[in-house]
């Protein structure tokens, strides 16, 4: 067998083109705006005509924690939607976009892999849409205000020293994370500490994604916090008069991105918020589009249940008022062998005892997902030919002993097909599987209470410790008002912990909280763990050093 990279496979398939697509998703041409032949943007007036049609199932992909062995999440979401398709079931998959800096940086392409991919993947890769760009240009448009009211006389007050909004830009650039600006004399502005984050981690992002349509947009725009002025009162968008020209950018970017699979099932991708830093869940406008289209929705959430997935349930769920009809679960054998610790060489070989070491992990999250919030699971196994059957055995009888199934999945090299069994399981899950949906906490308790509660009860921490800028910056948030707002942790995604050296399932340790501040336009409260960063770097051998384009245009090491 002749091996294909994702990006040859993605490049030998033929592509349906987009209206025909669209048809098939029962989309009317009229809310059709064409990018190209294979990818549009539609209409969010479109839900409007179908306000009347009775929501699809809604069905969350999330996975382990992630390790260097990989899971594989996207690529099961896409697999499963393509076997869903097949089984005759109306079918959509809602993902999100990738970043630049991820593509460029640690691991190239993300839009899934093998034969469950979603394309054109080079172009979905890349610049897509326009959308993290316009995003981008709205975040700096905000920037510029600042500075501006600052330097033609500051009446607001803005203490430049604690200026919150930062600058930022789709790449890791560790370079830019701290910068001092506005040198070189008084017509250049004034001197002062800044800084970026890359573009997915910026609230202009999670504001899009968590926004239901275009008032919605520019209320939250309306309410972004980018300082605070000498007596600690904070000052906003709003009142900059920022709103309109930032929603005016971003009007198009709220309309959801139609794609296709392989294997021609309708796809949205749409919006990317990171999941260690933001939400890590694609777009509310497309998963509920999607939603009034199909009768089954795959999305996914960003790393693992601890991370996408609490914050997919406990924010956007919140939000949007959805509630999922069952949650995959992805693991690999290599990946949880990995959290035993295995070394790479070790991943490929039968051993139960690594095996018995690591798989606590795989059943921290699959107690989050059914006794935390009472939702239906399945755990998908991404099977690797080198998985023995005494492994996939002992997978089977740990999840077995809390009334969990466990489905093979082969989606990767065979497409659709290779994921009947999960979809299968999928269906009784959603016909049959019991629901006790909630939340990890109650908007109305305190910001502590809050951050106690994803730490004792998702993480497993023994407690949190709150250093004391962070207790002070709670205490601050709580007296302006902001104490009703959803947490959003911002936390490693390489361990349970807030520290990503601690694999499987770490025991008596607490969470360190550094920072809390607040994302008032997005709607939540962000809490910073650890050494969590808003601008990642490069790695030694990043990906853009393999990645290259030929003189037809064909673009080649996106993996």
């Amino acid at each position: 067998m002749v091996y294909k990279s994702d990006i040859e496979i993605a490049q030998s398939t033929e592509l349906m083109p987009i209206v025909e697509i669209a048809k098939k998703a029962g989309i009317d041409e009229k809310y059709i705006e064409m990018y190209g032949k294979y990818k549009a943007k539609v209409d969010y007036n479109i839900l409007e005509d179908l306000k009347d049609k009775e929501d699809g199932k809604l069905i969350l992909v999330t996975a382990i924690t992630p390790t260097p062995a990989g899971e594989g999440k996207t690529t099961t979401s896409v697999g499963l939607a393509d076997a869903l398709s097949k089984l005759g079931k109306k079918t959509m998959v809602a993902l999100r976009e990738p970043s630049l800096g991820p593509v460029f940086g640690v691991k190239g392409g993300a839009a899934g892999g093998g034969y469950a991919q979603v394309v054109p993947m080079e172009d979905i890769n890349l610049h897509f849409t326009g959308d993290i760009h316009a995003i981008g240009a709205a975040n700096n448009l905000l920037a510029a205000m600042v500075d501006n009211h600052i330097y033609q006389g500051n009446e607001l007050g803005l203490d430049t020293r604690k200026i919150t909004w930062k600058r930022c830009i789709d790449m890791n650039d560790r370079q830019l994370r701290f910068i001092v600006d506005g040198l070189n004399g008084r017509t250049n502005g004034v001197p002062r500490e800044d800084g970026f984050d890359i573009t997915v981690a910026s609230e202009v992002m999670a504001i899009l994604c968590l926004s239901t349509n275009i008032e919605n947009l520019k209320e939250n725009l309306r309410n972004i916090v980018v300082g605070y002025t000498r007596d600690d009162k904070p000052v906003t968008a709003g009142q900059l008069k920022a709103e309109g020209a930032m929603a005016a950018l971003l009007k198009d970017t709220l309309k959801p991105n139609l794609v296709q699979t392989l294997e021609h099932t309708p796809a949205f991708v749409h919006g990317g918020p990171f999941a260690n830093i933001a939400h890590g869940c694609n777009s509310i406008m497309a998963t509920r589009v999607a939603l009034k289209l199909a009768d089954y929705v795959v999305t996914e959430a960003g790393f693992g249940a601890d991370l996408g997935a609490e914050k997919f349930i406990d924010i956007k769920c919140r939000k949007a008022g959805f509630t999922p009809s069952a949650v995959v679960i992805v693991a690999t054998v290599r990946a949880l062998k990995h959290h035993g610790g295995a070394s790479k060489n070790e991943w490929a070989v039968e051993n139960l005892y690594y095996l018995e070491k690591g798989i606590p992990n795989l059943l921290k999250h699959l107690e989050n997902i059914t006794e935390k919030f009472g939702l239906p699971a399945v755990v998908a196994i991404n099977r690797f030919p080198t998985d023995s059957e005494a492994e996939l055995n002992f997978i089977k009888e740990k999840c077995k002993e809390l009334g969990v199934n466990v489905a093979l999945s082969e989606v990767w090299a065979k497409g659709g097909e290779g994921g009947i069994e999960l979809a299968r399981e999928v269906i009784n899950l959603v016909n049959n599987g019991k629901s006790n949906f909630r939340f990890a906490y109650d908007l109305d308790m305190p910001i502590k209470d809050k951050v106690e509660a994803i730490a004792r009860e998702i993480y497993g921490a023994d407690g949190v410790d709150f250093l004391p800028a962070a207790v002070k910056e709670i205490k601050q948030l709580e007296e302006k008002g902001f104490m009703g707002l959803p947490v959003c942790m911002a936390k490693t995604q390489y361990s349970l912990s807030d520290d990503p050296k601690k694999l499987g399932r770490p025991q008596d340790y607490k969470i360190s909280v550094r920072n809390v501040k607040v994302s008032a336009g997005a709607g939540f409260i962000v809490a910073l763990t650890g050494e969590i960063m808003t601008m990642p770097g490069l790695s030694k051998v990043p990906a853009a050093e393999s990645i290259d384009v030929d003189s037809t245009g064909r673009i080649s090491g996106l993996f």
